[in-house]
């Protein structure tokens, strides 16, 4: 594996994230919270999309050194972008930061500098609404994955692969998604395969399963079949796993089992992590 290209505006690389949107993303995650799991992860990636917008400005303005695109299967399978991004798929970094569908008023807790903690309202730039409705299409949206990631790789050949980030809580309802996805990491730029990742989010309270190397402790054949659908993290993210205090050896897999906020949160930063931008 090398995951090592630069990744500029004349080189840049794309973020296809896949969404379950199906009705049991209603129920409550996991880990104690009482936020619904489709909130829980429409949020993170509202913040992700934030966050990815100031690492990639500059003093002329958000550079497009990716592409993002943002796919919710559920009762429809297609672009989860609300306002002005509605329908689209591959979007260039410069106009999702531009084009928020609105900016919310959120209250958070900060630190007070003397042990304490305040409260204080921030602005939160909103691109995907929790939804939940029908079933778990997930085949269907890894065939549209890959066709983003087939044309993308054919018009970058060079570029740091795509990656693809595929976050449920349920079982496949339209077959068995393992060659689905084994077909989007087949698409293959000069720097390595495209990269699959996979979350899944639970309602149960037991402790995640982050970053395995192996499926010995996964609890049932569905998860199994995400782990193997998952694919090895690349060396640089292994190295800022390890950072974050997670462990991850060198045949470790981008997949999370039973995701709580918190871990939610870790897979997309780590999952995310690309080489340095120039």
């Amino acid at each position: 594996m090398t995951y090592s290209a630069e990744i500029s505006r004349a080189n840049p690389s794309c973020f296809v994230f896949l969404v379950d949107q199906s009705a049991s993303m209603n129920d409550p995650i996991g880990g104690g919270s009482r936020q619904r799991k489709a909130e829980v992860v429409a949020d993170a990636i509202n913040r992700l999309l934030a966050e990815l917008s100031v690492k990639c400005a500059k003093e002329e303005g958000v550079r497009d050194y990716f592409h993002v695109a943002v796919l919710g299967y559920g009762y429809t399978v297609g672009s989860a972008f609300t306002g002005p991004l509605a329908g689209r798929d591959l979007v260039p970094l410069s106009q999702v930061a531009d084009q928020p569908a609105r900016v919310e008023k959120r209250v958070k807790k900060v630190p007070d500098g003397a042990g304490g903690l305040v409260e204080t309202t921030t602005s939160f730039p909103v691109w995907v609404d929790p939804v939940a409705n029908g079933g778990t299409p997930m085949c269907r949206a890894l065939g549209l994955a890959e066709k983003l990631v087939a044309d993308w790789v054919a018009r970058h050949p060079d570029c740091f692969p795509p990656i693809v980030l595929n976050l449920t809580d349920g079982e496949s309802t339209d077959g068995d998604p393992a060659s689905a996805a084994w077909a989007v990491q087949t698409h293959v730029t000069a720097d390595g395969a495209a990269l699959l990742f996979n979350l899944h989010v639970s309602a149960a309270n037991a402790v995640p399963v982050t970053f395995p190397d192996t499926d010995v402790a996964l609890p049932d054949p569905y998860a199994r079949t995400l782990f193997g659908m998952s694919s090895l993290l690349p060396q640089h993210m292994r190295f800022y796993a390890l950072q974050q205090g997670l462990p991850a050896g060198d045949m470790a897999r981008g997949f999370v089992y039973n995701a709580d906020i918190t871990s939610v949160v870790q897979f997309l930063d780590i999952g995310t992590r690309a080489t340095e931008l120039r």
